[in-house]
């Protein structure tokens, strides 16, 4: 059996499968815990991902039984850099908050849909991580904690802002105040999880059949409609009918849309030699 080859490095590695990126993150005996150079080396491979734009959806999973346990905790341990005796050591926590919440917002600015396939625990930076992907799969023992709130931290990663958006904010709030764990069943119920998988290898099946058939379509039409979707979350319709409409009049191709409805009525080929996006869109 043919082994797959990853690129390694801090904290995550790296694959592609035909149009298919997988970023996977790296450190299983840790239950992937972040230590503080992922957050510059992440956000660099999506976004290059993003810009060299031949792949069309990323897939962003976790090694071992869990998907991420949240931040390593010996950045905690005696970190100069997290003392708070000064204004200006105050000044430089809320630097560092930023750099690493711009690091996960990536994933929402990378033009291709980021999908996140989750097993085991999901805690605290990873939450904030899956929060911030398009889709969200998981297996049927996943579970997601807002975790800084039993360490004496208030979440400043993204979860209190990004969940009340993907989540009825009285659950939010429930999790944000107790620190009690959502479970892969009661989250697929509320709208936060895509699908529920039975194990890790038909969660694993599952999504590369999401990312396959997203690879399938027009690739200008998917990087849109992401834009659109974000947009929208963030603006009043009005504005957002504006941004659709000035979207459309600019990537609509029709000899793209008659391809793909000559190959729904089987009179061609599923038109799979679209173009590549590149950096220059």
């Amino acid at each position: 059996m043919r082994r797959t080859k990853y690129k390694m490095t801090e904290g995550f590695k790296f694959n592609t499968r035909g149009k298919i990126a997988q970023v996977i993150l790296n450190r299983p005996d840790k239950k992937n815990a972040l230590l503080p150079d992922f957050w510059k080396e992440f956000p660099r491979k999506i976004k290059s991902i993003s810009d060299e734009g031949s792949c069309r959806a990323i897939i962003l999973s976790g090694e071992g039984a869990d998907f991420c346990a949240g931040m390593d905790l010996s950045v905690f341990a005696a970190n100069p850099k997290l003392n708070t005796d000064s204004t200006y050591q105050r000044e430089r926590i809320f630097h560092l908050i930023a750099l690493i919440q711009d690091a996960i917002s990536t994933l929402e600015r990378c033009r291709v849909p980021v999908i996140a396939a989750i097993q085991g625990r999901c805690l605290g930076a990873g939450l904030d991580i899956v929060s911030a992907c398009d889709l969200r799969f998981s297996t049927d023992t996943a579970s997601f904690r807002i975790e800084e709130t039993n360490v004496g931290i208030m979440a400043d990663l993204g979860s209190l802002q990004r969940l009340t958006k993907l989540m009825p904010e009285a659950v939010v709030k429930e999790m944000a105040f107790s620190g009690e764990t959502l479970s892969a069943q009661r989250a697929f119920e509320i709208g936060f999880i895509n699908k529920v998988y039975d194990d890790a290898e038909t969660l694993e099946k599952g999504v590369f059949e999401t990312a396959e058939r997203i690879a399938a379509m027009a690739p200008l039409v998917i990087s849109s409609s992401k834009r659109c979707i974000n947009y929208a979350r963030d603006h009043s319709t009005a504005d957002s009918l504006e941004q659709g409409a000035l979207l459309q009049s600019a990537i609509f191709d029709l000899a793209d849309v008659q391809r793909f409805m000559m190959s729904r009525a089987g009179k061609c080929d599923a038109p799979a030699d679209l173009p590549e996006l590149d950096q220059e869109l």
